[in-house]
């Protein structure tokens, strides 16, 4: 990856902002002319969603070297809003042409965001869908690409539900409660089990975490003990839930389902420790942002928002 500069004051500037960077953080290392630098923030890598998402853009990067330059960083905590704003304001301070923002809040993110467009910044908003009406209201413009989270937690959802019956008692343990997506993936999993009647008996969130989301799933399953299902809005949290379960003895009884299809799930569901997940192919999203964003580069026009799969998977997909 590779980085323009002019003289070395700027590099020295570039040195110095990079290094107060996260850990978790690729830099361009090379002088060229004329290529746009595209800044892609994930939120954390902790997390094999977000790996998954830079292994992907680095390939995209290697096989489309000669039309840009990148810059990838992550942050080390999902709820670490402090230092994800951070990396946006030194994607500023170094100009770069392009932000594809991940953000890990749809509302705290705002103010910077506002600050990168005012600069001629073109941001690409994935994954998490920044709030439309704080938007609106900074008078700002960021296309979303990204799947419908509603969509696919509904369809997860749809699939449990022909394991249950009316009046059954299930729980859910979402994601951060003010990020767009943990909002829509809830929304998605209520309306499956409205369909069938199931009772949704306790929703907590779990950030997720995987360890909080089993120590949330263990005391749910003390304080339920006709539960049938946990409906968890990632896979780190479902991973998590299916351990409260095996140490509650009751494998079999309390399905798990996840959403994100991450491979720490694979053998999960094939043993049927998990019932499905959905895949948003995670690969996938942060290059469908660089696209765009080299489109809008191109002819000066911010696209509409772009819709992007998200697919049920169950033991038989894998």
């Amino acid at each position: 990856m590779k980085i323009i500069s002019t003289s070395a004051a700027w590099l020295a500037i570039i040195g110095v902002l990079l290094l107060s960077a996260c850990d978790q953080q690729d830099a361009p290392t090379s002088e060229t002319v004329g290529k746009p630098r595209i800044a892609v923030i994930m939120k954390s890598l902790a997390n094999e969603f977000f790996v998954n998402m830079a292994d992907g853009t680095r390939q995209h990067h290697a096989e489309h070297a000669d039309d840009y330059d990148l810059i990838l960083n992550g942050i080390k905590d999902e709820a670490d809003l402090t230092q994800q704003v951070a990396l946006v304001e030194q994607m500023i301070a170094l100009s770069v042409d392009v932000i594809v923002l991940a953000p890990a809040d749809s509302k705290a993110l705002i103010p910077v965001v506002r600050r990168a467009t005012a600069q001629g910044i073109v941001v690409i908003n994935i994954d998490n869908r920044l709030d439309a009406q704080l938007l609106a209201d900074a008078d700002i413009k960021v296309p979303f690409v990204g799947p419908d989270n509603r969509e696919g937690a509904r369809a997860v959802g749809e699939h449990l539900a022909k394991n249950l019956s009316s009046g059954d008692e299930v729980a859910i343990i979402g994601g951060i409660s003010t990020a767009f997506n943990a909002q829509q993936r809830q929304l998605g999993f209520e309306q499956a089990m409205a369909a069938v009647g199931a009772r949704i008996v306790g929703v907590q969130d779990g950030n997720w975490h995987q360890a909080k989301a089993s120590t949330i799933a263990s005391a749910m399953i003390a304080e339920y003990p006709n539960l049938q299902a946990l409906l968890c809005s990632n896979d780190n949290m479902a991973i998590g839930a299916v351990a409260a379960v095996r140490q509650a003895g009751k494998t079999g009884e309390i399905q798990v389902i996840g959403f994100d299809n991450i491979s720490a799930t694979h053998e999960l569901l094939r043993n049927g420790d998990m019932l499905a997940t959905a895949d948003q192919y995670g690969n996938k999203l942060a290059v469908y942002g660089i696209e765009y964003a080299l489109q809008i580069l191109r002819n000066g026009v911010i696209p509409a928002d772009r819709k992007t799969p998200v697919d049920l998977i169950t033991a038989g997909d894998l």
